[in-house]
């Protein structure tokens, strides 16, 4: 079975990255510019696994985590957090909110690829 991801992100590079790397070790890659274009795609795509960033015009990653998990159709999905963003307290709020895990870019490929396939019960 091939692992759905839906990438959130405002960067184009890092939507570039991650599309490189996750279209080369076999993920269906998807993605949306901002927090409002990605909780919009959610139904759509119907990922295994989103990748949020926090740091976005129109909705933050905090909003896209609170969309998707008490929005009008609540998704269990993990949602793994990829930003710069390294504080503690930031970590808790996101934990708070329902993310499932927290990654720092720049991101390891080979890393985020295991976690990916953790998070979504494929683990090699």
């Amino acid at each position: 079975m091939t692992i759905r991801v839906l990438a959130i992100d405002d960067s184009r590079t890092i939507r570039d990255l991650l599309r490189a790397t996750l279209e080369d070790s076999g993920f269906d890659y998807h993605c949306a510019e901002d927090g409002v274009a990605g909780v919009e795609r959610f139904q759509d795509v119907r990922p295994d696994v989103v990748i949020v960033d926090i740091n976005m015009p129109r909705l933050d990653g905090f909003g896209v985590i609170d969309a998707l998990r008490r929005g009008e159709a609540p998704s269990s999905v993990p949602i793994i957090v990829l930003t710069t963003e390294c504080s503690p307290d930031m970590k808790a709020r996101a934990r708070d909110a329902g993310a499932t895990g927290w990654i720092v870019k720049p991101f390891d490929d080979v890393a985020l690829v295991s976690v990916l396939r953790r998070v979504t019960g494929h683990a090699a």
